[in-house]
């Protein structure tokens, strides 16, 4: 159930109710043969799965992310780390002041990771509000299927290439890893990356990858518990 597709009376009847709410943070950068909103795609795909579960309401994403190393590459639109911190205290905010209590961040995008800082920072300004952040790649349950499977998780490749992210033909194959000295500015990384994949497969079997949408779903599912 998404936000989008009620309107206000429905929420407020909702909030007679529930008190949770699923936040997407994601990106619009480059990821290689994938979208260009792959970070979107992913997380609010798995809120979706698991709001016709438990009927826990999904808030429109926020389709843009920290992406300033990506911006050699054509389509990447990059906020600053205090741009994003503002919006994520403006959402939280907003949200809270109509009664939602428990949130579960479901962030697609490492970049975004500064943002936690200022949930912690809100978590102690708002006592009643429970936070949760999840981000599926840094899953144990998701990690463990890529150990599996004897592959590697990386930007772009296999572990991001779902049905629904892909939009153009995928090479087959590997790609090695470029060696990376430290941090790269955007010019850097184009030359560095190449085709802005940064390793490993391209695609596996799709089995594979439904083995990692459902363990990510099954680790959201336990996080709206809020326990």
């Amino acid at each position: 159930m998404r936000l989008e597709d009620l309107n206000w009376f429905d929420v407020e009847s909702y909030l007679k109710e529930d008190d949770r709410l699923m936040l997407i943070f994601g990106a619009c950068e480059q990821h290689g043969y994938l979208s260009l909103l792959t970070d979107v795609k992913i997380p609010l795909a798995l809120a979706d799965a698991a709001s016709k579960e438990t009927g826990v309401l999904v808030a429109p994403a926020l389709n843009f992310g920290v992406s300033p190393y990506h911006l050699g590459y054509p389509g990447t639109i990059s906020i600053r780390v205090t741009t994003l911190l503002e919006i994520v205290e403006d959402i939280v905010m907003s949200t809270y002041g109509h009664g939602f209590r428990r949130i579960l961040v479901l962030n697609g995008h490492e970049g975004n990771e500064s943002a936690r800082g200022r949930l912690y920072e809100l978590a102690n300004r708002l006592p009643e509000l429970r936070l949760a952040w999840y981000a599926w790649w840094h899953s144990n349950s998701v990690e463990a299927i890529a150990k599996k499977h004897d592959l590697r998780l990386s930007h772009a490749g296999w572990a991001e290439a779902f049905p629904f992210t892909i939009v153009g033909e995928l090479p087959q194959g590997s790609k090695t890893p470029p060696h990376i000295p430290g941090l790269l500015n955007a010019e850097e990384s184009r030359q560095k990356y190449g085709d802005g994949v940064f390793g490993g497969l391209y695609q596996v079997d799709e089995s594979i990858t439904q083995e990692i949408f459902l363990a990510a779903y099954h680790d959201i599912i336990q996080l709206l518990h809020f326990e």
